[in-house]
């Protein structure tokens, strides 16, 4: 699977998946907010309607030539989580995706909910929204309380508060210090 994704459910998390999305774009990265069903409208944890640009059931899920470039990100937000962790296909797609050698990225409640349910997270160094750590550590990760955190190929966000640094991290992975640092000014967070 190609490209950067950004998996919306119910119940998003409206600064953690937008802020990403609009970091990113700014950025230069062509991003593609995705629905988990074929309904194009997704409604945030706020009540705000968004719609999706592609469709879970629609994605062409062929991994050759997957790289660490290729990111599915996971917002949090409740019950928006909950619905991408139960979610079987997506699941089952970013199991794939990793094992290609594709990027995970999840911030707030999604590092718990869904990426918990990687094969092999033993020695993972990941941040989350204080309360959804478990079962990363659980299965061998190291929890530090950071806004951001990468490691390998997997990329970890704390909260909606943070998702500027989450967003600004998945960046620097994708296009360098440079252009990250250019955004970030462009912000004004320096």
């Amino acid at each position: 699977m190609k490209g950067v994704y950004i998996f919306l459910a119910d119940g998003f998390e409206d600064v953690e998946a937008l802020a990403t999305n609009d970091v990113l774009r700014r950025g230069g990265v062509d991003t593609t907010l995705v629905a988990l069903t074929d309904d194009p409208f997704v409604e945030s944890s706020h009540g705000v309607t968004l719609g999706a640009e592609a469709f879970l059931p629609e994605l062409d899920t062929d991994h050759a030539g997957t790289t660490a470039d290729d990111v599915m990100i996971f917002p949090g937000g409740m019950p928006g989580s909950k619905s991408l962790a139960a979610c079987t296909p997506l699941i089952k797609l970013m199991r794939e995706h990793y094992a290609a050698g594709g990027t995970v990225a999840a911030i707030c409640a999604a590092p718990g909910l869904v990426l918990s349910q990687l094969e092999d997270v033993s020695g993972l160094e990941f941040t989350c929204f204080d309360g959804f750590e478990d079962a990363l550590i659980a299965k061998g990760a190291v929890f530090t309380p950071a806004p951001a955190v990468r490691c390998g190929r997997i990329v970890t966000g704390r909260s909606a508060g943070h998702a500027f640094s989450f967003a600004l991290e998945i960046l620097r992975g994708l296009r360098g210090e440079q252009v990250a640092g250019r955004v970030r000014h462009a912000l004004y967070l320096d």
